[in-house]
């Protein structure tokens, strides 16, 4: 779509050099062979590319009359390529429009089991990035015109309208989502889109930013099941940083993957239903033995978390266990699960 803004654009700067090459020609060619001053020149080209059939401005020679021949069968024909080219330009803009948001809408009806994406802010942004990085499928709703150039740059599927509305929660796919994440700007709309995307579907899990203490409350009666305040986190971590550095460092290579010379990633697994780790416990299940991967913890099914099992702890299904080691390691890893 960028691509093809940019060619009508260039035809368009093309049209408008051969127009202003005709009336040049006109303006230098009557001074030269009809030793018409500036104005007159400027004048007669006028007159004459308007066609509007004023009288000359004074007797033209043969040479004079050839060019003024010259200029109109030049300038209609150009002003029929530029018409043309300004026409084809609206026609093509809305045509790019139109079919380019049938084609999103489209996508946007086949996905399944994704993430709403509501709010395109700096956290929006770096929530979107992640989850492209991780290929997982999302839907950006973002009603700010600004920020639908970035979204068509990054190639994601968006929406751009009021993501507070039934019916835009209804066209990114709630009922087929597996999450939404509420990120704008304003508190009181996080608490608004939670409220109508737990009214339209209770079982989705929510994350919502929250701005202050006050808010999050508000967000969890509201039905969101995890709250964020970005500038909280943020904080912990800096101070995290200064008062152990190394426990900081060694998160962000687990959690974020920051040195992929490494190849360290912290990952969680959901163990299926029939699977042959149902019922074994950690050293019965040979986990860090097949694959070298550390058990950090486990999430039962009940929704305890076990920090740090030990060996006997025994595993069900649907418990998630939450896994350290090398990507490699675990990609082979949830091949077995």
């Amino acid at each position: 779509m960028i691509k093809s803004r940019s060619m009508v654009f260039r035809r368009m700067i093309i049209s408008l050099f051969l127009l202003f090459g005709i009336v040049t020609t006109g303006v230098v060619g009557y001074q030269v062979l009809e030793n018409m001053t500036l104005l007159e020149a400027v004048y007669m080209t006028v007159i004459t590319i308007s066609t509007v059939g004023f009288s000359e401005v004074r007797h033209l020679s043969d040479a004079g009359r050839v060019l003024t021949i010259i200029i109109i069968t030049t300038w209609i024909t150009i002003g029929a390529y530029t018409i043309g080219n300004l026409f084809r330009t609206l026609v093509e803009g809305e045509l790019l429009k139109t079919f380019g948001r049938k084609k999103l809408d489209k996508k946007i009806a086949e996905l399944s089991n994704h993430h709403i994406v509501c709010g395109y802010g700096r956290i929006g942004k770096l929530i979107c990035r992640e989850l492209n990085r991780h290929g997982m499928h999302f839907v950006v709703i973002e009603n700010d015109p600004a920020s639908t150039p970035l979204l068509e740059q990054e190639r994601y599927l968006f929406i751009s309208k009021d993501a507070t509305s039934d019916d835009v929660l209804l066209e990114a796919g709630i009922m087929r989502a597996r999450a939404l994440v509420t990120v704008v700007k304003s508190d009181a709309d996080n608490v608004f889109i939670t409220l109508t995307a737990k009214g339209l579907r209770p079982d989705i899990y929510i994350l919502a930013r929250a701005s202050d203490e006050k808010s999050t409350s508000k967000l969890k009666r509201a039905g969101a099941n995890r709250v964020d305040l970005p500038y909280d986190i943020g904080g912990r971590r800096m101070a995290q940083a200064l008062i152990k550095p190394a426990v900081g460092d060694f998160l962000d290579l687990a959690t974020m993957g920051m040195d992929d010379s490494l190849g360290l990633a912290m990952e969680e697994t959901r163990i299926r239903e029939g699977s042959s780790l149902v019922g074994k416990n950690l050293i019965e299940s040979n986990l860090r033995r097949d694959f070298g991967v550390i058990i950090v913890a486990i999430r039962k099914n009940s929704g305890e978390m076990i920090f740090n099992p030990t060996p006997g702890e025994t595993l069900g299904a649907n418990d998630v266990i939450v896994v350290l080691g090398k990507r490699a390691d675990l990609v082979r890893m949830n091949d077995t699960m």
